[in-house]
């Protein structure tokens, strides 16, 4: 586990450079968004296993991809969640195509739709639990938690009145989530950490030592094959035409949640179920994907907020019967000329 003054010079290094920035789930994943609105949870967290991993989370980057149905099954909507190739430092098919639509007012929509979605793994104790819940055995719980959040995380990291780690045994520091709505989204933003220090219970040593800490690489999906690529590109290009998703193509790779293929997929965290549209999940059987703003024009996104609504129903209409090599030819004949 890095230092606090490591963790702030990595952060100050990412901040720095644009752009840096199993499947089943159990009941280790807490669900904090099921809280009532007006209520708070208390956290602990605790330090990642990986002792490679400077901080004490891991990142995860989705992008959804949506289909109007299935080849040979219910014509109702479906949604395939796949990683995004910059969670590894390489090109990601997905968003070399959609970067470019933000320079054009009218396909700024259909580059929010599939621009990648963050959160963020941690792990660590509930040390105040307002839901009315079945508590796993081992009480060491991981939690999902999107941007919002994270950024109240990772601010107070970096202010030089927090002279200690936060997952320190004897003198970290306890986090107070707390949930209000903002409009039709819950808000998390008055969520801050407690304002003295304080050590981890002899009950809580005894967690640690009997159950050990999670690997929070484990809960990541696994990195596609350069076959998973090009089912990712195939799948993202169906999905802009409005396609059915076909199992027979696909099905070996990324599915939608439910989905029985009779096959197994490349990465079980790939058939997730979708995450719903809202800031944060309203209920979960993995790890959820949490919506994050699509970039302006020139930036990478770094604030959670919800997508704006069209400029006008005309333009996402258009933009909606255009298929994916039109999007594609109208950018590159406007940047040709």
């Amino acid at each position: 586990m890095a230092s606090l003054a490591e963790i702030r010079a990595k952060l100050q290094s990412m901040e720095s450079k644009p752009g840096s920035s199993p499947a089943q789930s159990d009941k280790a994943i807490y669900p904090f968004w099921n809280i009532d609105e007006g209520s708070s949870t208390v956290l602990r967290f605790l330090p990642d296993d990986d002792p490679n991993n400077t901080f004490f989370w891991v990142e995860r980057q989705m992008i959804r991809l949506t289909f109007p149905g299935v080849v040979g099954g219910e014509q109702k909507p479906v949604t395939v969640q796949v990683p995004c190739m910059e969670m590894w430092g390489e090109t990601c098919p997905v968003l070399t195509e959609v970067r470019p639509w933000f320079k054009d007012a009218s396909l700024e929509d259909m580059g929010r739709k599939y621009w990648k979605k963050r959160s963020y793994i941690f792990q660590g104790f509930v040390n105040e639990n307002p839901l009315n819940e079945e508590a796993p055995d081992n009480p060491i719980r991981r939690f999902v938690i999107g941007p919002q959040i994270f950024n109240i995380i990772k601010s107070a990291l970096m202010d030089p009145e927090m002279e200690n780690l936060p997952t320190d045994y004897v003198n970290g520091t306890d986090f107070r989530l707390s949930k209000t709505t903002k409009g039709q989204y819950a808000d998390y933003s008055t969520s801050k950490w407690a304002r003295k220090e304080s050590a981890l219970d002899e009950s809580q040593l005894a967690a640690i030592d009997s159950n050990g800490l999670f690997n929070l690489n484990d809960f990541l999906p696994a990195k596609p094959s350069a076959e998973g690529v090009q089912a990712i590109a195939e799948m993202f290009q169906a999905s802009v035409d409005g396609e059915l998703y076909d199992p027979a193509r696909w099905g070996n790779f990324y599915k939608p949640y439910g989905l029985d293929t009779g096959t197994s997929t490349q990465s079980t965290v790939a058939s997730a179920q979708p995450a719903p549209a809202v800031s944060e999940p309203a209920t979960e059987s993995v790890a959820p994907v949490v919506e994050t703003p699509a970039p302006a024009p020139a930036a990478e996104p770094v604030a959670e907020a919800p997508a704006p609504a069209p400029a006008t129903a005309s333009a996402s209409e258009d933009v909606g019967k255009k298929s994916a090599d039109d999007i594609l030819n109208m950018i590159r004949n406007r940047q040709s000329s």
